[in-house]
């Protein structure tokens, strides 16, 4: 049997879905699922890959079409892609950090990454017998590396560095100046970079995305992984891509690919092509809505008062990463973060997320998706003033 996973972490998201299965007219504040349905040109170009029966094999890489797209968009955002063979088609972006670790990193590899950060990130890096070294997240700087600590995380082993902006929990999202200070880093120490880019698309007051991987001279050490699911709301459709520049390495990455799925289905490829050939007028709406809803979730926080939850709203990402009062957290024992979510689900009916699920640096805040319907977030708000006692 193969020991080796038992010290891979199940990430703690499963365990609070699962629990949420069981709580009867639940508000779903837990997972990162947004309440949009996906654009009518994604359902309408489904329809059609049925209607033309394209339900065989395919490239394993992903149908050329939507390659070519994809490179496309990636030249638009600045990274200096070639040509569409540098493409590589994923079952979502989870999929994406899974082929790209078992094809990149050795065992004892280590590979900085961000404290808090999406619990798989940490456990794909372990399922490929590497190392995750955590970096903290601060909040005093709005979700960022400090970046003297940062280089102080590198050792001789350092292979690469994980880089997640917009940052899932918290929102943050790197600037400019830390974008390129973080590639020289990385030049300086012949690093590869991971860039998680989930989020590139949701960005609010005026922040900027900038993918590593379009800096000079990047690229050719960094591989983007980007996921259908959150700019065009298909979290079911399983869709992601990467794209890297080394032969090598997409050669490894290929391999992986086959062995782990042979080819994304069919189907979801050509909503996909759906998508990018469609109007992008939805995505800018849902950036939109999105930013509606955090400001509606953090007025209501804020109305609970006696700062039960404190923080900024976040730049970028749907969530909310608020800080738990600490009067609060003095009264038991063991993970604040864990109890008050325990509380929350079980006696408000209220999904979320304790923040130590995403890292040491995550306990003592809690997280909460605000990209579900306006109405669901004011019922969880309710919900809140009910269960704090908070006069109305």
């Amino acid at each position: 049997m193969a020991q080796y996973l038992d010290s891979v972490p199940l990430s703690g998201i499963v365990r609070i879905r699962d629990l949420m299965f069981t709580v009867k007219d639940p508000f779903r504040l837990d997972q990162g699922d947004v309440s949009f349905d996906v654009p009518d040109s994604v359902k309408e170009a489904l329809r059609r890959a049925i209607d033309e029966n394209r339900t065989h094999y395919v490239q394993t890489t992903g149908v050329p079409r939507l390659t070519e797209l994809l490179a496309e968009k990636l030249r638009g955002s600045g990274i200096p892609v070639e040509g569409a063979d540098e493409l590589m088609v994923t079952n979502g972006g989870i999929h994406g950090v899974y082929i790209l670790c078992h094809a990149l990193l050795e065992p004892g590899d280590e590979v900085v990454i961000p404290d808090p950060l999406w619990p798989p990130a940490a456990s794909n890096i372990l399922a490929a017998r590497a190392v995750p070294v955590r970096c903290p997240l601060h909040e005093s700087l709005d979700w960022r590396w400090d970046l003297d600590e940062l280089r102080s995380k590198m050792t001789p082993r350092t292979r690469a560095l994980y880089v997640n902006s917009p940052n899932n929990p918290t929102g943050g999202v790197l600037t400019r100046p830390d974008v390129e200070e973080i590639a020289a880093i990385a030049r300086e120490r012949k690093l590869w970079v991971i860039s998680d880019e989930a989020y590139a698309d949701i960005i609010f007051d005026g922040a900027e995305h900038v993918s590593i991987g379009s800096l000079p001279g990047m690229y050719e050490r960094t591989v983007p992984v980007f996921t259908f699911s959150k700019t065009y709301a298909m979290t079911g459709l399983r869709l992601g891509f990467l794209a890297a520049r080394d032969a090598k390495l997409r050669e490894r990455m290929k391999k992986v690919l086959f062995l782990t799925t042979s080819n994304v289905a069919s189907i979801v490829q050509y909503g996909a092509i759906g998508a990018l050939e469609g109007s992008q007028e939805i995505v800018s709406w849902y950036q939109k809505e999105l930013k509606a809803r955090r400001d509606l979730f953090y007025d209501g926080l804020a109305e609970l008062g006696s700062g039960i939850f404190t923080g900024r709203p976040p730049r970028g990402a749907f969530y909310a990463f608020p800080k738990i009062h600490s009067d609060w957290g003095n009264t038991g024992e063991g993970s604040v973060s864990t109890r008050m979510a325990e509380q929350l689900i079980t006696r408000g009916r209220i999904g979320c997320v304790p923040g130590v699920d995403f890292g040491p640096h995550g306990e003592g805040y809690i997280r909460f998706c605000f990209a579900r319907e306006r109405g669901e977030l004011e019922g969880a708000l309710e919900s809140m003033r009910a269960l704090f006692r908070v006069p109305v």
